[in-house]
């Protein structure tokens, strides 16, 4: 396949996956439509994931076979991947990066959401993308080398230094919000935070995934923070925002199936019970 047919091809899976979430922003269909997906993903052929018959890999190392809405391994063995591009099609529409604004990008993996990202923001914009993983990290720098406007950061993205940011955008499922996340979000700033039990990423049965994991969309005005359920998700967990009594309260609160609710996100576990979707120690999601 030639370049000009593979931009074809590239424009084409643009369209599907943002129609696919229904997103009509056209600056997400262009991001995706001029970033190669193959770019960041190494030599092919390549891991897809198929659910029940785990990864299944490409007939041949054509790009072709990369711009479908799947999930592609890039570290197969320990179940990370470069996740749905129509997953992230909408939530990079619900974050709705704009020209000049700093996106962080927690769990940037090779890379490939975080060139997304670079061009979302286009030149007078920036994107911090961190990456936990050392091996990862230095793929992402590499696959990002001609994107001036993104740095590679590798460390914990949970307590990583970063500056004040416009969107905080977190690739990884956490049990609470982390204190750097909601300190550094810039007023009008927003957050996309997938919150997961201990089930969210590891149970196959993928019909109860709405009890398990959902994501949120914080916005920050002044020191208050509207949030609001945006999407259910299963994903990769994130190193360091995991702990036991906010696990154990999630688990509870998507027992209640009250999640799309909730209004406000709270730094401190003072509001009572019956005014929270889920309360643990030092915050809560709350009906208002």
């Amino acid at each position: 396949m030639t370049p000009d047919e593979l931009k074809i091809v590239r424009r084409a899976y643009a369209k599907q996956i943002t129609a696919a979430v229904r997103v009509v922003d056209e600056r997400v269909e262009t991001a995706f439509a001029d970033v190669p997906r193959e770019d960041f993903l190494g030599p092919g052929p390549w891991p897809i994931f198929r659910m029940r018959k785990a990864y299944v890999p490409t007939p041949a190392a054509d790009p072709v076979y990369l711009y479908t809405d799947d999930v592609v391994g890039i570290v197969p063995e320990r179940h990370i991947n470069n996740g749905q591009p129509s997953l992230h099609a909408f939530l990079l529409s619900q974050a709705a990066p704009r020209a000049g604004e700093h996106i962080v990008h927690v769990g940037a993996g090779a890379g490939y959401y975080s060139a997304i990202m670079a061009k979302l923001v286009a030149a007078s914009g920036r994107v911090t993308a961190i990456e936990f993983e050392p091996e990862l990290a230095a793929r992402a720098k590499a696959n990002l080398a001609a994107y001036r406007n993104v740095s590679v950061v590798p460390g914990d993205g949970s307590s990583v230094d970063f500056d004040a940011a416009d969107v905080i955008y977190v690739n990884a499922s956490a049990t609470r919000p982390a204190n750097i996340w909601l300190d550094r979000l810039n007023d009008g700033g927003r957050l996309i935070l997938p919150l997961t039990t201990d089930l969210g990423f590891t149970s196959s049965n993928w019909s109860n995934m709405h009890l398990r994991g959902a994501v949120f969309l914080v916005t920050r005005s002044g020191d208050d923070f509207h949030a609001q359920w945006i999407s259910p998700v299963a994903i990769f967990p994130c190193e360091g925002m995991r702990d036991a009594e906010s696990e154990k309260a999630l688990a509870a609160a998507f027992e209640s199936g009250e999640h799309k609710r909730v209004t406000r996100l709270y730094r401190n576990d003072e509001l009572p019970a019956g005014r929270c979707w889920v309360r643990a120690p030092g915050w809560c999601l709350a009906y208002a």
